[in-house]
């Protein structure tokens, strides 16, 4: 066989190991040169398959004397690698990205509200506090990172794992989203994190939520109108 044939058989053998789970998260690969032999084809072949399988999130190649190729627990990686090619290419539109938020990170917080820890609560505390040092110190680029970092960690304090990778999408792509459409108005977003704070140390989940929503159809409305500014602006 000569093409990429080889790569792209290897590729769909080793997503049927997973998927009839005779491969877990976390099992290591047998080496390059014994996959070649197993499959039938060249080292090249299957080094071609298992980049590919790490660029999509499936595989983590590790170095050094107890590295190799790695299932990735949960593939994570993946969705968020897919929704930004989907918002690159326009296949999620603003509107689409604004109003999952809206649905998502409702339902995050109100699960995150009777699951999380009084430890996790004093972390994403400390959070708060670390970006409203990075306002007060002009660090913008800090300050971005701990607010996308904020809504993770709500995921993370919901224990829902599907949440917390469609979660790590949204904030990757809201990042992309926010890179283009330039900075919109945050004075408004510490204080809500202070009133979000209170909220759940008082496990109040309906509270929560009604707050969470009141401050992302906020950011909807900023967002979408930074959008259309920009769209009328033409290319650029």
């Amino acid at each position: 066989m000569t093409g990429p044939r080889p790569a792209t058989e290897i590729i769909q053998q080793i997503r049927e190991l997973i998927h009839g789970q005779r491969l877990k998260a976390d099992d290591r690969l047998p080496p390059e040169r014994d996959l070649a032999e197993q499959f039938g084809v060249s080292r090249n072949s299957v080094r071609q398959a298992l980049r590919s399988l790490e660029e999509q999130g499936l595989l983590a190649i590790r170095k050094g004397a107890t590295g190799g190729a790695f299932i990735q627990g949960g593939g994570a990686v993946a969705v968020p690698t897919l929704m930004s090619d989907l918002f690159s290419l326009g296949a999620i539109r603003p509107q689409d990205l604004t109003e999952v938020r809206v649905l998502i990170g409702v339902e995050v917080v109100r699960l995150a509200c009777g699951r999380c820890t009084e430890e996790d609560i004093d972390r994403l505390e400390d959070n708060v506090d670390a970006a409203e040092e990075a306002v007060k110190t002009g660090d913008l680029e800090r300050r971005t990172r701990l607010n996308l970092e904020f809504h993770k960690m709500l995921a993370r304090m919901s224990g829902n794992s599907l949440l917390m990778a469609i979660t790590d999408g949204v904030v990757t792509i809201t990042k992309q989203f926010v890179d283009r459409i330039g900075r919109t108005p945050t004075s408004y977003v510490m204080p809500f994190r202070r009133r979000l704070l209170k909220l759940l140390r008082a496990r109040d989940a309906d509270g929560a939520a009604a707050e969470m929503r009141r401050h992302l159809l906020q950011q909807q409305k900023l967002y979408l109108k930074a959008a259309a500014n920009l769209e009328a602006s033409g290319p650029h």
